[in-house]
């Protein structure tokens, strides 16, 4: 079984291909095919294009099937930096599930942080001295579409950067925006 840990960077799509799509004026988008060289293999979930951190790739169906079924409630942990500062209200409404266009979330655990040290985006998060912002660690044991971006705007905290550093036991540790490492 082959088993790959990769920090995506923002703005890479998590497939192999952009085919089908209109290119945008600025030429390619950028896919996994341009950083990793390892035939057969596939990411077990997505991470969207405008999101960071870790993805896993592998050759067992299996495997792919456990981590992105939500019925399975493999946990998966991100770092979020929010528009605004989050009160306790609004920390409880995540924890206790919101409700969403497509029905209510499973509860998650969240709570404030310090800002992490993580490297620099590019392009960077945009900055208003008028409107502060945060970071929260939420762990979810779903993975909708968009769901962490789509649970703090929902309790009024907007998601301004959306980084994933655990999944399940792996961890995204060291590795710089790119770069990857076979796993067990």
């Amino acid at each position: 079984m082959t088993l790959i840990l990769f920090n995506k960077p923002w703005g890479v799509l998590s497939q192999f291909t952009d085919k089908g799509m209109t290119a945008p004026a600025d030429g390619p988008r950028a896919t996994l095919s341009d950083y990793i060289d390892v035939p057969g293999i596939y990411p077990a979930g997505r991470l969207d294009r405008d999101s960071e951190g870790l993805l896993i790739l592998t050759d067992d169906g299996a495997l792919q099937a456990r981590i992105s079924s939500p019925k399975h409630k493999t946990p998966k942990t991100y770092l979020a930096q929010v528009e605004g500062e989050p009160d306790a209200a609004s920390l409880d409404r995540l924890r206790a599930g919101v409700m969403l266009n497509d029905g209510m979330t499973r509860p998650a655990t969240v709570c404030l942080i310090d800002p992490p040290q993580l490297w620099d985006r590019d392009p960077p998060v945009r900055y208003r001295k008028s409107v502060p912002d945060s970071w929260l660690e939420l762990t979810i044991t779903e993975g909708r579409n968009r769901q962490v971006r789509r649970m703090t705007a929902a309790v009024g905290y907007p998601t301004l950067r959306l980084v994933r550093r655990r999944i399940g036991s792996w961890e995204l540790g060291d590795l710089a925006p790119g770069e990857w490492r076979a796993a067990k």
